[in-house]
């Protein structure tokens, strides 16, 4: 292996162990949210939180512009110092952000379909600007290979800061606590993140804005934020089909499910910061070998991990629901296909990781084809449903089914079209994965057989990561693999 094919499996490994770090403050602190949210302000509420975060959430990502990728190419080609070119972005983003943040505060109609909300539930759209700067400041500090401060804003103080908000109001302003957690917990994130990229990066002296320079960088950014709004929207639309069609309640018990399958997420995601410039280093030297063997590498990584942690949630998934709640106890099903759905997306991320340097516009409408699939799967399935009899609890199954295949179908086109661009074959499946699986369903399956309840949870879910990690480590990673656990690569 030579020297810079090395450091880069070393800066990939590096981000990985710390984004690994990430998850499990993230589970830390998402795990004790969803308990109080289920268990104090109840299933109707948390179902009104989540139809509000589905537009705000969408806004922010569109005023992000897609920098949490596009970023690192700017910075690798701009010939400007660093701080100008990142100070360009985050005005843009705060410009964008504030304006769209003062529309949704004065036509609040489309966070709240139902018209029911308190006067702190509308100060929601206030979260877009601090959302969107964090994910500008989090990639500029990426570009110089800092995970650590991703894991400090994302994973340590935002869900902890909510856990801790929502806590408090609950006592001081009950109708709105979720909302004013939320709120409060993006400001803390956001001044997490901007703290180190001050003292790295430097104060942009001698800066100077330019409409031009700002018009051009929105027109250039544009496919690249489609491609995130879309990425993002597949995992929102279907409750914003669920709450069109159902009610509070089976959104605030699909938003639960979402919440727990959607942990392992942050690990794939996490990478993409990484990604961003060992990719874009690798395409100004025309090689594209290199390209293929990381995306190849770091989607492994992503399924072997994920795969792991879905069995160990999904498996004793009632038990893991029953946390939230005895009412939410119903989600099981739709918790097991989101499960799934983050297994089988890794592909797509990985590969669009680079598509979104060497084809933006084909990786776009593959993301869009990916979710008008996903559109027209949720609202037939839901629909169905309600038609035959089924309950809401099977209606949001269905639109989990719905989303798992639609990114099914995006991970097999995006693999083919980048191996296609790059020449060389993209496969992250190994077989080894079967063979991990296996025992960790059966010892799975015992343990679900121990009564309490909560006593087969504490003892199946490490039993269980147990089983699948220590096959996988020995019949699936090679040495290149491993040293995603090591942090001296040359040992």
């Amino acid at each position: 292996m030579s020297d810079a094919a090395q450091a880069d499996i070393q800066a990939l490994a590096k981000g990985g162990r710390t984004n690994f770090l990430g998850f499990v403050l993230r589970l830390g602190g998402t795990a004790p949210f969803l308990f109080i949210a289920g268990q104090l302000y109840g299933v109707e509420a948390l179902g009104r939180y989540a139809s509000a975060l589905v537009i705000v959430e969408l806004a922010a990502q569109l005023c992000a512009l897609g920098q949490r990728r596009g970023l690192a190419q700017r910075l690798s080609e701009d010939p400007r110092a660093a701080a100008h070119v990142i100070a360009d972005g985050l005005l843009l983003t705060l410009l964008l952000g504030a304006a769209v943040a003062t529309l949704l505060y004065l036509v609040p109609a489309p966070m709240f379909p139902s018209g029911n909300y308190s006067a702190f539930d509308r100060l929601v759209p206030f979260a877009i600007v601090p959302n969107a700067l964090t994910e500008v400041a989090l990639a500029a500090l990426a570009y110089n290979y800092n995970v650590a401060a991703a894991v400090r804003s994302r994973s340590l103080v935002e869900p902890w800061a909510q856990v801790l908000a929502a806590l408090g109001f609950y006592w001081l302003a009950p109708e709105g606590g979720l909302i004013m957690s939320y709120i409060l917990a993006k400001f803390a994130a956001m001044l997490v993140a901007f703290w180190p990229l001050v003292r790295s990066i430097g104060v942009p002296r001698g800066w100077v804005p330019h409409p031009m320079r700002m018009g051009r960088l929105a027109l250039l950014s544009a496919p690249l934020a489609g491609a995130d709004l879309v990425e993002w929207g597949s995992r929102r639309l279907d409750i914003a089909i669920l709450g069109f069609l159902t009610s509070n309640t089976a959104v605030g018990v699909y938003f639960a499910a979402q919440q727990v399958a959607s942990l392992p997420q942050k690990l794939k995601t996490s990478f993409e910061p990484i990604l961003g410039p060992v990719i874009t280093r690798n395409l100004k030297e025309g090689n594209y070998a290199a390209i293929a063997a990381q995306v190849c590498q770091v989607g492994f990584w992503i399924i072997a991990v994920q795969a792991g942690i879905a069995l160990a949630l999904g498996i004793p998934g009632p038990d893991v629901m029953r946390l939230v709640g005895k009412d939410f106890i119903g989600g099981t099903g739709a918790l097991a296909f989101l499960l799934a759905a983050e297994v089988v997306a890794a592909t797509a991320v990985v590969s669009e990781a680079a598509l979104v340097y060497m084809a933006r516009l084909k990786n776009l409408y593959i993301s869009l084809f990916t979710i008008l699939l996903q559109a027209v799967l949720t609202w037939a399935g839901v629909t169905l449903m309600a038609q035959y009899g089924f309950n809401q609890k099977f209606q949001a199954a269905a639109a989990a089914m719905a989303l798992a295949f639609s990114l099914g179908v995006a991970s097999l086109l995006k693999a083919r079209l980048l191996a296609k661009i790059l020449g060389h074959g993209i496969n992250n499946w190994r077989w080894a994965l079967i063979w991990a699986a296996a025992p960790a369903v059966a010892i799975g399956w015992v343990t679900q057989q121990i009564h309490p309840w909560w006593l087969s949870l504490m003892i199946g879910v490490p039993a269980i990561l147990l089983a699948y990690g220590t096959v996988i480590w020995h019949k699936g990673f090679g040495p290149e693999d491993r040293v995603l656990f090591r942090k001296n690569v040359g040992a």
